[in-house]
């Protein structure tokens, strides 16, 4: 009886935590599908192909480290003194 009762705990127990979050994949079956309301048919079967094989944007811009932002401004205000390179140096690392 308390294996019984152990086991069905156990198992509860994980199913929720799966439960709890979305994978990407399920985000990306969900916007898909929000975006292709009004499609039918072959119209649709073919957006949602399209659609899940896409590779997301954030994929394609890597976001640069600070440290990478450092070196790529120190190369770009070459030439550049005092409060001229500071001011450059300043709003170069402070975009995004």
């Amino acid at each position: 009886m308390k294996k019984l009762f152990v086991a069905s705990l156990i198992l509860s127990l994980s199913g929720a935590v799966f439960a709890a979050e979305p994978t990407a994949q399920q985000n990306k079956m969900k916007t898909c599908n929000a975006d292709a309301a009004g499609k039918k048919g072959d119209e649709r079967k073919a957006f949602m192909k399209e659609c899940l094989s896409a590779k997301p944007a954030a994929a394609e811009a890597p976001k640069l480290t600070q440290q990478d932002k450092m070196k790529k401004c120190n190369a770009d205000a070459t030439g550049k003194k005092g409060d001229e390179r500071k001011a450059f140096m300043k709003e170069c690392l402070s975009s995004k």
